[in-house]
C-alpha cells in the first residue's frame, strides 16, 4: 500500500514545474479528453496554489514562492498553461487564475544583488513583457473559448495594473511567424495595422456568448481607462480606425448591454482630461453628432440617458465646427420640441435636469439656418478652428456640464 501514500507526497518546485509542462503538452497534443493527465495537472496546480497562497492554517514561505516562480519562468511553464486553460477542469481553471494573479503581484523580499535597490515591479513582469510576450496573447485568446473567458479575463485585469503590460497589449503586432512582435519593437507613432491583439477585442465583445462578451468588455474598458497618458497617445495615432470601428461595431451593437456600456465608456473617454485632443476631434464631426442624436431617439431609456451624455458635449462646445453648428441649427426646432419632455421622469436627478435645461438654452441661442447661410465662410472656418478648452474646464472626468 506504500505506493498510495507516495501519490500524496508533495513534489519539489522543480519537479512540479517539469511535470506540469509535460502534462500540458500531452493535453494539447490530443484533441480527445485525457482524464488521467487532467487529474495530474489538477494536483500540480493545487500544490502550486498552496505554495503561493497558503491556507488559513499555513503561512506562505516567501522563499518557496520565489523559487516556484523562478522554475515556472525558467522552465517556460506559463505559456503552455495560458494556452491550455480552456482544456482544464473547472477547479483547475480557477487554480490557474489564482496562480497567475499571485505571481503577477509577487515581489521578492530582497533584491538578487544586495547592492541594488529592490525593484518595485513584480518579479515575473520582465518575463511577460520581454521574454515571453506570447503569454499575454494566449491569455487574450482565452476569449476564444467560453470555458477560459472568465479566468483569463481575471488574469488580464490583474496584469493590466502595469503600464508595460498595457503597452504590450495595445502595440502588439503579429510577425510573419505568427508570434508577438514584443514591446522592444514598438514605435508608438506608427499607426496600428488592426491585426494586433487589441483590435480583436471588438469581435470578442460583439460576436461571442453573453458571458464572454461581458468579460471581454470589462478588460477592454480596463485597457482604455487605466493608463491615461499611454492610451491617449495611442488613440490619437489610431483615431480614424478606432472611432470607425467603435461607432460601427459597439455603438451599433444589437446587444443592449454592449451598446449601453459602449456609449457610457465613450462619454467617459471624451470627458477625460488626458483625451482632450481626442474629444475635440470627435465633436468636430457632424457624422458623430448624428450618431449621438439617434441614440436620443432609441426606444430604450437607458440608451437615451447614456446617449445624452455624449450629445451634451457637442452642444456645450462653445466653438463648434461649421458642420456641427449647421446640423444643430437645421434641427433646432425639432430639438426644442424634443428635449423638454425628454426623460422627464428623472425628477430625482438634479444634475441631469440642470444639464438638460442648460442644453435647451444653448440650442435656443443657435442661429437659424438662414442666419448661418448669411454668415461669411471665413467666420465659420475661424469658429471651427477655435479651442474648446472652456468646455473641458467645466466638468472633465465628472460628466458635468454647467452654465
Amino acid at each position: 500500500m506504500a505506493f498510495l501514500f507516495g501519490r500524496n507526497r508533495q513534489k519539489s518546485n522543480a519537479d512540479i514545474c517539469r511535470s506540469t509542462k509535460d502534462l500540458l503538452s500531452r493535453l494539447n497534443a490530443d484533441d480527445r479528453p485525457n482524464p488521467r493527465a487532467e487529474e495530474e495537472v489538477a494536483r500540480n496546480l493545487a500544490q502550486m496554489k498552496l505554495t503561493l497562497q497558503g491556507t488559513a492554517e499555513t503561512e506562505v514561505s516567501p522563499q518557496q514562492a520565489h523559487q516556484l516562480i523562478e522554475f515556472l519562468t525558467s522552465d517556460d511553464v506559463l505559456l503552455p498553461l495560458a494556452q491550455s486553460i480552456h482544456r482544464l477542469p473547472f477547479e483547475s481553471r480557477k487554480d490557474a487564475q489564482i496562480i497567475f494573479s499571485h505571481i503577477l503581484r509577487f515581489k521578492p523580499i530582497t533584491a538578487p544583488n544586495p547592492n541594488l535597490p529592490q525593484s518595485s515591479e513584480p518579479y515575473v513582469l520582465q518575463h511577460f513583457v520581454y521574454d515571453r510576450p506570447e503569454i499575454l496573447s494566449a491569455l487574450c485568446h482565452g476569449y476564444d473559448h467560453r470555458e477560459s473567458a472568465m479566468p483569463c479575463g481575471g488574469i488580464l485585469r490583474e496584469a493590466l495594473k502595469h503600464d508595460s503590460i498595457a503597452a504590450l497589449l495595445l502595440y502588439d503586432e503579429p510577425t510573419s511567424g505568427g508570434k508577438s512582435s514584443g514591446i522592444s519593437a514598438v514605435n508608438p507613432d506608427t499607426p496600428a495595422t488592426g491585426n494586433g491583439i487589441f483590435w480583436q477585442f471588438f469581435d470578442w465583445i460583439d460576436k461571442t456568448a453573453f458571458e464572454v462578451s461581458a468579460d471581454a468588455f470589462s478588460t477592454f474598458r480596463e485597457i482604455l481607462t487605466k493608463h491615461k497618458k499611454l492610451v491617449s497617445h495611442y488613440l490619437l495615432v489610431n483615431y480614424p480606425k478606432f472611432i470607425s470601428i467603435y461607432n460601427s461595431v459597439l455603438l451599433e451593437s444589437p446587444s443592449y448591454v454592449t451598446k449601453r456600456q459602449s456609449i457610457k465608456l465613450l462619454g467617459e473617454l471624451l470627458l477625460e482630461r488626458a483625451n482632450y485632443t481626442l474629444m475635440t476631434q470627435y465633436i468636430a464631426s457632424s457624422a458623430n453628432l448624428k450618431i449621438a442624436m439617434k441614440l436620443l431617439k432609441d426606444d430604450r431609456r437607458m440608451i437615451n440617458y447614456e446617449g445624452f451624455h455624449v450629445f451634451k458635449i457637442f452642444v456645450a462646445n462653445p466653438h463648434k465646427t461649421a458642420e456641427v453648428e449647421r446640423m444643430l441649427a437645421n434641427n433646432k426646432e425639432r430639438l426644442l420640441r424634443f428635449l423638454p419632455p425628454f426623460l422627464e421622469d428623472r425628477e430625482e436627478d438634479a444634475q441631469f435636469k440642470d444639464e438638460k435645461a442648460y442644453l435647451i438654452r444653448m440650442i435656443e441661442s443657435l442661429p437659424s439656418p438662414a442666419q448661418l447661410a448669411a454668415q461669411q465662410p471665413g467666420q465659420q472656418q475661424q469658429q471651427g478652428q477655435s479651442s474648446s478648452q472652456d468646455m473641458i474646464g467645466r466638468g472633465s472626468g465628472s460628466g458635468a456640464v454647467t452654465a
